[in-house]
């Protein structure tokens, strides 16, 4: 079984309850305990994880992976970087693309976990609400580990808070008009091989009215300044 402890130790330390993050104090005091836990898990072997077990792990290790890279280059305002108010494409791209952590006898990407370990063999579209690249138009960062024997109600925790935020997702009865994060957009695969609509799929965790499958979709724009905090 794979310790999440120290990992879950940081969350509490450094993630407060709206998923701001205190790089400054992290990178002050822990970044050392960050390693050690990554360093620790090395060796997993995904072929001997029962499916919880292997999406918790992965959605953590995705997440850690996230803060470390956004720790070696703290003070930043963003993982995409701009040169002269010009978004600088090449470096963005690198932060998900560039191999930076060897599990076993891989060496993988952000995008290799993601796109394709956990999307491809696992079809659970609620990591969309779990995987955090540390920007604010991503799902809020969970101030805990993900574990496996609550992992359902920690992925539909995510579900409906990022489903219920109005930056995320809200509907304009006078337009028609469901506004929705563009994770909606770029992931629609995945969400409709569980829903026949967008709507039906927000439904399923919307606290309001019932959204008509006819409605007109919409996309907000995706905000990838730093989800940090300030510390006191």
């Amino acid at each position: 079984m794979i310790d999440f402890t120290a990992w879950d130790h940081l969350l509490q330390a450094y993630v407060n309850d709206q998923g701001q993050v205190d790089y400054a104090r992290w990178q002050q005091e822990s970044v050392q305990e960050l390693e050690q836990w990554l360093q620790a898990v090395r060796q997993t072997d995904l072929t001997t994880l029962e499916q919880n077990s292997a999406i918790a792990f992965l959605i953590n290790l995705y997440n850690a992976l996230t803060i470390r890279q956004v720790l070696a280059k703290y003070p930043i305002d963003s993982i995409r970087p701009d040169f002269l108010g010009i978004p600088n494409w090449l470096a963005f791209l690198r932060f998900f693309t560039r191999k930076i952590y060897a599990l076993s006898d891989r060496t993988l990407s952000l995008n290799n976990i993601e796109h394709d370990i956990l999307r491809q063999r696992f079809q659970e579209p609620r990591i969309h609400f779990a995987l955090v690249c540390a920007s604010t138009g991503c799902p809020l960062l969970r101030s805990e580990a993900y574990c496996p024997d609550r992992l359902a109600a920690q992925l539909d925790d995510d579900a409906h808070r990022f489903i219920n935020n109005p930056q995320k997702v809200r509907y304009e009865a006078d337009s028609h008009t469901l506004w929705c994060s563009k994770i909606f957009k770029w992931y629609k695969t995945d969400f409709l091989a569980h829903a026949k609509s967008i709507p039906s799929y927000i439904n399923g965790y919307y606290d309001g009215t019932d959204l008509p499958n006819d409605v007109a979709i919409a996309y907000l724009p995706y905000s990838w300044s730093l989800n940090q905090r300030m510390s006191s």
